[in-house]
């Protein structure tokens, strides 16, 4: 069998074991997403509500709830926080 079959079929093995409990010598990695502070986020970028609700492809009923506490940003929206909240212009400059 070649390298690669092998290597795919020992990381099979791996996740198998895993997803059965067996989590010695298993590496994982957990990063903590701090929880964003909207308002001021969307304030670094110089955007209004819609039009930074727009960008982050939410609405801006969503954005408004976020600023509000009355929600808050879940999963992927907040990483794409944390991300403009350390470069404000990551957005624009990546999609542009």
């Amino acid at each position: 069998m070649s390298q690669t079959f092998e290597s795919i079929m020992r990381g099979l093995t791996e996740v198998e074991a895993y997803l059965k409990g067996n989590t010695s010598g298993a590496i994982t990695h957990h990063i903590e997403v701090p929880t964003p502070d909207v308002r001021a986020i969307r304030a670094s970028t110089g955007l209004s509500q819609a039009d930074f609700a727009r960008s982050i492809g939410v609405s801006k009923g969503t954005l408004v709830n976020w600023e509000q506490a009355r929600r808050r940003p879940e999963g992927p929206a907040r990483v794409l926080l944390a991300l403009i909240a350390k470069d404000p212009t990551i957005v624009q400059r990546m999609l542009a």
